[in-house]
């Protein structure tokens, strides 16, 4: 069989090829594997959202296709979610419920770009965006790492890799691996930067309901004309503990959401109606439950941040939010795949290694806290600094 020349040189899915080392693995309960390489909300979705869930099951319309772009009311309902995160939000007409946070993007890439052209990314990048570049044949031009900084990007930097084959800056805010959030004004300052150069930012903000509280992530939905310039992807899988439903969005202008939906219609039709029914519940009424996980995911943090901080841990945090911390392995022999095997094989510590998130990451580690419990994070921290060198 002959494949598409540009997905074999695309790297296999780093999750799965870390599951295959632990393939057929009996680890002992008093030892079992701590699961540090996929960002999963340990906890249910919320008790009455399942409720409310339930009686839709027996209505016949639930099975039904709904309008490529969502029902009207569910795309209302994220609207006014933003708009009470941000300050301002979009309108319905420019939201497109996805099948996840992966087909928005998909949607974004195939209606703004063609092959041969270039997006930018800040390294390191979440594995899936280059991925999916790669298989579209669109290249990825990366703005390099800076430690010092915890990956937060240069305008200055940025500006200097724009050529004519420039479509898009991409950005993931909090970052997925680093965790770390960009700061609004930089946020702003890249609009700006975009709209110079008549191209497009693109923010993936996954995990935008796991912010610090306090000032809005940005406010960019308040800036005039700023559908021309700017696309928000969305995740309601984190935000509802609904990674299973596939709960995502394409956040853009009506025009631009017009056009996706040529896409959508071929690729999707529609995001599952029980999803949309799920979202709309949630942004309506959870807000307090989300606020509360959101306390919780902090205090994880702080939990992890103090006990891998102290004196003596041969693995070094770089960055750290949201769902991830950021480390650097204290192999210089090894790649970040060798580290991360020798952890699994060794340790019973499962994690991501660097390379898997761009070109030169190789002395890296992310560390996907997140998904564990206050109880197990001790144990955890402990694997890491009880490791020999």
């Amino acid at each position: 069989m002959r494949f598409s020349p540009h997905i074999e040189p695309v790297p296999f899915p780093p999750i799965s090829a870390v599951k295959e080392w632990l393939a057929g693995r009996a680890f002992p309960p008093e030892r079992p594997l701590i699961d540090l390489c996929q960002a999963v909300p340990d906890f249910p979705p919320a008790p009455e959202l399942i409720a409310h869930l339930k009686p839709l099951l027996d209505d016949p319309q639930t099975s039904k296709y709904s309008p490529d772009e969502g029902l009207p009311e569910v795309r209302a309902a994220v609207a006014d979610w933003f708009a009470r995160r941000y300050g301002r939000g979009p309108s319905g007409d420019e939201v497109c419920l996805t099948i996840g946070a992966s087909q928005a993007f998909w949607l974004a890439m195939l209606t703004l770009c063609q092959s041969g052209d270039e997006v930018i990314l800040q390294l390191p990048a979440y594995f899936d965006h280059p991925m999916a570049l790669g298989v579209l044949g669109i290249n990825p031009v990366y703005a390099p790492f800076n430690e010092a900084t915890g990956g937060i990007p240069d305008p200055r930097v940025i500006e200097k890799l724009i050529t004519p084959r420039t479509r898009a800056l991409l950005l993931v805010t909090p970052s997925n691996p680093t965790g770390a959030v960009l700061p609004p004004a930089i946020i702003g300052e890249l609009f700006e930067l975009v709209r110079r150069h008549d191209l497009t930012l693109l923010l993936d903000e996954t995990y935008n309901a796991f912010l610090p509280p306090g000032a809005a992530p940005h406010d960019l939905f308040s800036a005039a004309g700023w559908q021309k310039h700017f696309i928000h992807i969305a995740s309601f899988g984190k935000t509802f503990a609904l990674t299973g439903y596939r709960a995502g969005a394409l956040v853009a202008g009506a025009e631009m959401i017009r056009q996706a939906l040529k896409i959508q219609d071929t690729m999707a039709v529609c995001q599952p109606r029980l999803t949309q029914h799920a979202i709309r519940f949630g942004c309506e009424q959870l807000d307090d439950w989300v606020t509360a996980n959101a306390a919780m995911m902090q205090r994880r943090h702080d939990h992890f941040v103090e006990l891998f901080d102290i004196p003596g841990n041969p693995f070094q945090r770089v960055a750290s939010g949201a769902f991830f911390a950021w480390v650097r392995h204290p192999w210089r022999e090894l790649s970040g795949w060798a580290a991360a095997r020798r952890l699994a094989m060794e340790a019973d510590l499962a994690c991501l290694p660097g390379e898997a998130f761009g070109p030169g990451m190789e002395s890296y580690l992310r560390l996907a806290f997140g998904n564990l419990p206050d109880s197990r994070i001790p144990v955890a921290v402990a694997r890491f600094r009880q490791f020999s060198r």
